[in-house]
């Protein structure tokens, strides 16, 4: 059994969507990162860069619950736990890790500062402030935006087949317009992101954490998580 510790944010929902797809069986606990549950010292001891998602595998390697933080590595664990959504050699599996890191290093961060500059910092301050940062990043999400279009017009997927880089991509693709983007002008992404939009385990993954209310998240969940302190503490 997993312990999956998220939120409905996009880097949450790659991992909300991997278990949906591989079928493993897991208990969702909500940390609220609208209300700061990310920072309590107990969260911390399994992600200590205070970001979920985060897990517990309750039989990990060797049968031993083991903690794992950052959701590129636990989609990765998954995958090689599984194996499922990422081949096991060869040019198919480095095609998969090659777009995988374009989502980590490229498309999260700057995703991620679009939506920044053009929603939550236009909301606190003046326009001629802020008008850098949105141009700055609104123009390199619509430019790695031009990269998986010209991708996808040539792969159904982006790495040829449907696999653990499509999923860390999709989440971020949902709601364009707060990142200054419009799907009308990247036809490949837009095939491609209804697609999977489409798929019944990736609607079951969107919505794992839609119904859980945050009370569940109590002393019982982190007792059972931390109590014994079976896994490695780092």
């Amino acid at each position: 059994m997993i312990d999956l510790y998220s939120w409905s944010a996009p880097n949450g929902r790659k991992v909300h969507i991997m278990l949906a797809e591989t079928g493993l069986e897991f208990t969702p606990h909500p940390i609220d990162i609208r209300a700061g549950d990310q920072f309590e010292p107990k969260f911390l001891a399994v992600s200590p860069n205070n970001k979920i998602p985060a897990i517990v595998d309750n039989d990990g390697p060797g049968g031993k619950p083991m903690a794992l933080f950052e959701s590129g590595a636990i989609l990765y664990y998954l995958a090689q736990k599984t194996g499922q959504f990422l081949p096991a050699d060869g040019e198919a599996r480095y095609r998969v890790m090659e777009w995988l890191m374009f989502q980590m290093g490229g498309v999260g961060p700057m995703f991620g500062q679009a939506n920044h500059f053009l929603v939550y910092a236009a909301e606190k301050f003046a326009q001629d402030k802020i008008a850098y940062g949105q141009q700055r990043y609104s123009k390199e999400v619509n430019r790695l935006y031009g990269v998986m279009d010209k991708r996808l017009g040539e792969n159904e997927y982006l790495a040829g087949d449907y696999s653990i880089a499509d999923m860390a991509v999709y989440p971020w693709c949902r709601n364009p317009e707060r990142r200054g983007v419009d799907h009308e002008d990247y036809p490949n992404v837009a095939r491609w992101f209804n697609q999977i939009d489409q798929r019944p385990q990736v609607i079951e993954g969107n919505e794992i954490l839609e119904h859980v209310p945050r009370a569940e998240m109590d002393d019982k969940a982190w007792n059972i998580m931390f109590g014994d302190a079976q896994f490695e503490k780092r």
